[in-house]
């Protein structure tokens, strides 16, 4: 039934693009259809990524699945680079971070209840990445807290920054893709199954360009839905078009822990919040620098402090390598404080 949903969601996007050519609504009708409209590509994205993979190997399969189950946040970010909405950026790529570890975690063991064991080395390397990328952001972060922070010294603090988090990403990838190999030569006798490889490359084409065209839509509205709905451009970025970014991701595990595969799930939770920091977020960076206006990896201290308090008490809930219902409550009302943090905090 969740599929079949998701498929005739799909022509959101087509009547949301429609509707802005010819009826010219207001913006923050405009917002809510493209908010709406980004769910089901995103899933659509993933989908199609992983019938590619069981044709191109594990190389080209976790290459594809890097680049474009994070397309959306890519998309998002870079259209927002473009208007000159700075905080929005770095608000939604934190508000991501925190969003997979808090609330989709904590959503996933709240579903997925008791569970005896859990795969803590796995779990901890994760986290441990993520400390590591929050460490790093510090370094263009520290000298932002005091006059602007998006002066160009602070960009040329962010580029070897940047670099050194992909850098880890591929070592960290290419490891894990090495590590998987035979499991995934054992599930390529059912790749018959799926899509062809023609398929799933032509759906993931088209996918990627709606979703460009959406996520333009969604960053022009976001300004006039932020004023009519009385919130900052922050908040609406690090809580709502976070979640939305996410939204292949955040279903995914959900549903996966409800059918009681609670490693997967928050291997899931963990992993996506490891790679926004260690993928997305240089990766946004770096490809900012074509832009006239490059973005520094100059997070307030709110940002940081959401983002490294998520992974500290991630790490004290899962060390024991148990998932217990009550966790998941307690990681779902951690990211309610961290959402209030963020409506508290209000634009830079």
């Amino acid at each position: 039934m969740a599929r079949k949903l998701l498929w005739a969601s799909l022509a959101l996007a087509p009547a949301t693009i429609l509707i802005d050519l010819l009826a010219h609504p207001v913006k923050v009708a405009l917002f809510v259809l493209a908010a709406a409209s980004l769910v089901p590509l995103a899933w659509l994205i993933g989908e199609s990524t992983e019938h590619a993979a069981e044709h191109t190997g594990p190389g080209i399969g976790g290459f594809l699945n890097a680049s474009f189950g994070n397309a959306p946040e890519l998309i998002i970010a870079l259209f927002a680079i473009a208007d000159g909405l700075p905080n929005v950026v770095r608000g939604s790529l934190a508000g991501s971070i925190v969003s997979n570890l808090l609330l989709v975690l904590g959503v996933a063991i709240v579903f997925g209840g008791d569970v005896v064991r859990l795969d803590r080395h796995s779990l901890m390397l994760q986290l441990g990445l993520v400390a590591t990328a929050v460490v790093l952001f510090l370094i263009p972060s520290v000298p932002g807290f005091h006059g602007d922070a998006d002066r160009h010294t602070l960009v040329v603090l962010s580029i070897p920054v940047a670099v050194v988090l992909l850098l880890l990403y591929v070592g960290i990838t290419v490891r894990n893709l090495r590590q998987h190999r035979r499991a995934h030569r054992a599930d390529e006798s059912e790749a018959g199954m799926g899509w062809t490889l023609r398929t799933s490359l032509g759906v993931l084409a088209v996918a990627t360009g709606v979703t460009a065209v959406i996520s333009e839509i969604l960053v022009h509205s976001l300004d006039a839905f932020a004023k009519a709905a009385g919130l900052s451009q922050f908040f609406i970025a690090a809580v709502i078009v976070a979640i939305v970014g996410n939204a292949a991701e955040h279903g995914g595990a959900v549903v996966i822990a409800h059918r009681g595969k609670m490693k997967l799930a928050t291997e899931i939770a963990v992993s996506s919040s490891a790679q926004v920091g260690l993928f997305v977020v240089p990766a946004v960076m770096l490809l900012s620098l074509f832009f006239p206006h490059a973005l520094p990896l100059s997070f307030r201290p709110v940002e940081l402090g959401a983002m490294a308090g998520a992974t500290a008490l991630v790490a004290i809930v899962l060390w024991d390598a148990r998932s217990k219902r009550w966790e998941g409550y307690l990681l779902v009302g951690a990211y309610a404080l961290a959402a209030a943090g963020f409506f508290a905090a209000g634009d830079r």
